[in-house]
């Protein structure tokens, strides 16, 4: 069994890092005021890769947060997932070549899936998908729309396009603890070829226990992100527990 990532979530706004409560802008905590520093800290907390999110930057449809990520990029060594706010190929080429080791593309896989399918093919393995979806179905513009498009249809258009992964969001569990949505993040995994990395809600050391279970092995991770920040998530039994499992016995 492969060694299941989990992905600590650094997400932007107004150059600090926050977490947010299902979704919403409106109800943002700052836990830290330096996300370089934070990210430092994940990567000597043993982390080996990392998800960084620019709030501002999905809804606004630009990069906003891009000072904090180039600050992050110059702090540690371990590679960076990016998302929001890139939405063409001049963005994308920008951020790979400033070291982003995978860019996450959200809105524009609904509003524009060819261009998605392009870029992957142009990037092999470097173009994530986001699929945040609310109650089945795709959220896109930094989660204020909802689209008529359920999460496996729009997996599906990417199957042959070179994908490196689906990161797979609840939006009802994101940032309010509850658990990861296991279940709807298996059937999309079970629906697609694409690796799948499960996101939203993340409480605590029995979701990491549920994501080495061997039914998970199709996952590629889970991004972890408010239990990190206060403390109900304890890094190193975290991914003590990860070696553990996947251990050759």
């Amino acid at each position: 069994m492969a060694a299941v990532i989990l992905f600590p979530a650094i997400d932007l706004k107004q150059g600090h890092c926050v977490r947010l409560q299902q979704g919403d802008m409106a109800r943002a905590t700052i836990f830290s005021q330096d996300p370089a520093a934070q990210a430092l800290a994940f990567a000597r907390q043993g982390f080996e890769y990392l998800h960084v999110v620019d709030l501002d930057g999905a809804i606004a449809g630009h990069p906003v947060n891009a000072a904090a990520v180039e600050a992050i990029l110059a702090a540690v060594e371990i590679p960076l997932q990016l998302g929001g706010g890139i939405r063409d190929i001049d963005g994308i080429e920008r951020w790979l070549a400033k070291g982003i080791a995978r860019v996450i593309m959200g809105t524009a896989a609904v509003s524009d899936p060819n261009f998605v399918r392009r870029a992957a093919r142009l990037y092999p393995g470097r173009i994530a998908v986001g699929i945040d979806a609310r109650d089945g179905k795709v959220a896109l513009e930094g989660w204020a729309k909802t689209s008529a498009v359920t999460a496996a249809e729009l997996g599906k258009r990417f199957e042959d396009a070179g994908v490196a992964a689906i990161v797979y969001t609840d939006i009802l569990r994101d940032g309010v603890l509850k658990g990861l949505n296991i279940e709807a993040t298996l059937a999309l995994a079970d629906a697609l070829r694409i690796p799948v990395i499960a996101s939203g809600g993340l409480a605590s050391l029995a979701d990491v226990e549920r994501l080495v279970m061997p039914d998970c092995a199709k996952l590629e991770g889970a991004i972890a992100g408010r239990a990190l920040y206060d403390g109900r998530l304890d890094p190193a039994k975290a991914l003590r527990l990860i070696r553990l499992a996947t251990a050759p016995a």
